[in-house]
């Protein structure tokens, strides 16, 4: 059975498309299910409960619990003979020229997050294939979702899993890469983010993966869906987005706003306001959140505060480095009928301004 990795735009039912895989499984397929966010965990063991409750051999697990219980617990002491690890350290960091053992845990015993990768990969080596083993009597396939939140270390224990027995099918959006599990690794740092487009289609050439992209979504408006898929420079080659969402309402699209008019706009359709730093937008006194903590999230509506690339984006059409144009995608995909720009100056941008 081949490595299936499905690239899925915003909207596209990507996590629900990981549930209903798993509700057709048969009763004694054994299948881990791993993800990086708790909120996505909670979401995946809600709706696995209502769609396959009764199938026993289903597992939720985010990504440092998979590597804690599957990788650094059971094959330390094959590194570090007589050693256990106690406890996680989730914002700790070992001293710049650590080395052996305290490179990887602290006094306590507790693993850091930040270097959890590369000991699982080093334990992958010195394990004698006997951690591949385990894992291929544990579980017949493992689904992966928000796979682009992956980074560093986490790319080689990708790449054994994919030269393992065990099926792998994993979900992402390239386009909303916006977290990581170790944003400061410098390990695969060509991989990062966006970029993880290219690791994929490298092990789509090696043969050990195919790639299907899902490129309907049933949340954005056909008007948001075409402004989001101009977001990343066309050298990405993503394909264009289909909108399924037929709803008609008084306010569809993608607007510019100009300051003076926020208040009665806000006051009208009550969007949910978006921005990239918590230094933005003090000005209006609204209630904001911030576009990494926003994804995932479906709002009817939603109005954004530009940063300076994303107005130069809008004004003079320059592009948009990765990280700062999967955060502008993020925000602007949160929206089902409505997405209004905060901007002044439109320059050459042939979005509409809304007007009271």
């Amino acid at each position: 059975m081949a490595n299936l990795l499905t690239l899925a735009v915003a909207g596209s039912r990507k996590t629900q498309g990981i549930v209903d895989h798993c509700a057709e499984l048969p009763s004694e397929r054994r299948a881990l299910v791993l993800t990086f966010t708790q909120a996505n965990q909670e979401e995946l063991r809600r709706r696995l409960g209502q769609r396959a409750g009764d199938h026993l051999g289903i597992e939720v697990m985010g990504w440092f619990t998979f590597l804690l219980r599957h990788f650094a617990k059971p094959f330390l002491p094959f590194k570090f003979p007589g050693k256990r690890v106690l406890g996680f350290s989730f914002e700790g960091r070992p001293d710049r020229y650590a080395t052996g053992l305290s490179r990887f845990l602290d006094r306590n015993g507790a693993a850091y997050a930040c270097e959890l990768g590369r000991l699982a990969n080093e334990l992958i080596e010195v394990s004698n294939s006997a951690l591949l083993k385990r894992l291929e009597s544990l579980y017949d396939e493992i689904l992966i979702d928000e796979v682009q939140d992956l980074s560093a270390h986490d790319w080689e224990i990708v790449d054994a899993l994919l030269h393992s027995s065990i099926h792998i099918r994993m979900v992402g959006d390239i386009r909303q890469s916006v977290l990581a599990t170790n944003p400061r690794a410098i390990k695969n740092k060509r991989y990062a983010y966006a970029e993880a487009v290219n690791w994929f289609r490298e092990r789509e050439q090696l043969g050990k993966l195919t790639i299907s992209e899902s490129v309907e979504t049933w949340r954005c408006h056909p008007k948001i869906a075409e402004f989001s898929d101009t977001i990343f420079d066309p050298s990405w080659i993503f394909p264009s987005t289909i909108s399924r969402n037929e709803v008609t309402t008084d306010h569809d699209g993608v607007f510019l706003l100009m300051k003076k008019h926020v208040g009665d706009y806000v006051e009208r359709f009550a969007p949910q306001c978006l921005r990239s730093m918590a230094a933005s937008g003090k000005e209006f006194n609204l209630e904001f959140m911030n576009f990494k903590v926003a994804k995932g999230s479906t709002y009817t509506r939603v109005l954004i505060v530009p940063t300076a690339g994303i107005s130069d984006f809008l004004r003079k059409g320059s592009i948009l480095e990765p990280v700062p144009a999967a955060s502008f995608y993020v925000a602007v995909t949160r929206a089902e009928q409505s997405v209004a720009i905060v901007i002044d100056k439109a320059g050459t941008s042939a979005l509409p301004y809304w007007i009271p």
